[in-house]
């Protein structure tokens, strides 16, 4: 007997949706599960090797703020996929919430963002950057209500960041310290 999906009722059907899946499992017992489906994304850590600092946004997120209070989520560039590929929505994304124009993406990985309730899977790059690729404001897109606020800091002082737990965002922590990993010079 193999897994499967028996039944998937919608709950709510918007910018993403929610369903009630009923699962078989491979014993023959069923379970059911709530699935939160929104599409995929794309999130960047811009880093400028020459300077040694970093690109990233701060801006209001209501799970952070409903269950620690805190306004804002220091975070690295991301956004939902609406092109056909990743690399794609990570320029896009760059330039709308950090005035940054990207050419060089280097990918990273796709991953689950949350497996256990989400479909969501995110591209995740690196993406080498000059003081001459800051060529708008950032900010977010009015109508998306983003107010998003663009923080350049040195990589030193993510790196001490994500030592101290600093680094809430999961997708953050893990392009810092694979930029750790890849390109340690740049934190020395």
């Amino acid at each position: 007997m193999t897994i499967e999906i028996e039944k998937l009722d919608t709950l709510y059907k918007g910018w993403n949706s929610f369903a009630i899946a009923t699962i078989r499992l491979k014993d023959g017992q069923r379970i059911m599960r709530i699935v939160e489906d929104h599409g995929r994304a794309a999130c960047v850590l811009p880093y400028d090797p020459k300077r040694r600092m970093t690109l990233l946004v701060r801006q209001f997120r209501t799970p952070v703020f409903l269950k620690t209070g805190e306004p804002d989520l220091l975070e690295a560039i991301a956004g939902l996929i609406e092109e056909a590929d990743g690399a794609a929505c990570a320029r896009r994304e760059a330039m709308e919430e950090a005035g940054l124009k990207l050419d060089t993406l280097e990918p990273v990985a796709t991953v689950w963002s949350v497996p256990g309730i989400s479909t969501e899977h995110i591209d995740l790059f690196l993406a080498p950057y000059g003081e001459a690729d800051r060529v708008g404001d950032g900010g977010g897109l009015a109508h998306e209500h983003e107010n998003i606020v663009v923080v350049e800091l040195p990589l030193a002082e993510l790196a001490r960041m994500a030592d101290a737990g600093g680094i809430a965002d999961l997708k953050t922590l893990a392009l810092t310290q694979t930029l750790r990993l890849r390109r340690p010079e740049l934190f020395a």
